[in-house]
């Protein structure tokens, strides 16, 4: 029976890469034949595929809190690389991600016509990154990004690094703070975490392979960058995540739900 659960997700999810691969192959001969870029296309296209790629994964969505109604930096603790459809199917935005990722088979392809900035780590060129982020902000699109650098099991945050926080400053936008955390019968889960040695093959089919999980996103208050340091805007962030994953006594009711 678990085989045959198995099989009818990777079935479900492999038809929902295949839509998304022909949107993306679709994305590039329109910007040839417009002559300009359709990076809010790419953003709505994007997040409207996120939608379906989460109903595929084995995930019951709680969301708390409100969508901002203005262009944001987006701030998340990082737990998995599902933390990214996840968050991508609440509003069109565009992502920060780290260089290995564009090679990724399939996954990697479509994160590049997406419209996601990959950085390589000790590169040296936060400035000319920062510069980016600061144009994408400035041109009025959402940006999210995972300021600890990588992924953890859940269970803490990392320290936040303020050299990427400094395009919110430079543009003048708020930060907006939000929170992701897997639970498993009340508990944080053990499968949903994407760190160490994992490779993205043996995590997909552990995932697809288990029981629902249960996914708590909590869209915190905007963080206003005006007269203040990135790192005081860094630890300000961390500290309204932190709060909110492990500081409540109790969750706020959920406005919406997905399945």
């Amino acid at each position: 029976m678990k085989k045959l659960r198995l099989y009818l997700r990777l079935l479900r999810l492999l038809a929902v890469i295949s839509l998304g691969t022909l949107l993306a192959a679709a994305i590039t001969p329109l910007e040839r034949l417009f002559r300009h870029d359709l990076m809010p296309t790419r953003q709505r296209m994007t997040c409207w595929f996120l939608a379906r790629l989460t109903a595929a994964l084995p995930f019951r969505l709680q969301v708390h809190g409100e969508l901002p109604s203005q262009p944001m930096l987006w701030v998340s603790n990082h737990v998995s690389w599902t933390d990214i459809p996840l968050l991508g199917m609440l509003t069109p935005l565009s992502f920060l991600s780290k260089a290995e990722v564009r090679t990724w088979p399939v996954a990697g392809w479509l994160a590049h016509k997406a419209g996601t900035l990959f950085i390589r780590r000790g590169s040296g060129d936060s400035g000319l990154l920062n510069q980016q982020l600061g144009r994408h902000l400035q041109q009025g699109r959402n940006l999210l990004i995972f300021p600890e650098g990588t992924t953890t099991d859940g269970l803490d945050l990392r320290t936040f690094h303020g050299r990427l926080l400094s395009s919110a400053i430079d543009s003048g936008v708020s930060v907006q703070p939000v929170a992701i955390r897997y639970l498993r019968n009340g508990q944080p889960c053990s499968v949903a975490p994407f760190i160490g040695d994992d490779d993205m093959l043996s995590h997909l089919l552990r995932l697809l392979g288990s029981d629902l999980s249960e996914v708590q996103i909590q869209l915190l208050t905007p963080i206003a960058s005006a007269d203040l340091s990135r790192n005081a805007l860094a630890r300000a962030a961390q500290h309204s995540i932190r709060q909110a994953l492990f500081g409540a006594a109790a969750m706020p009711q959920p406005h919406s739900q997905a399945a």
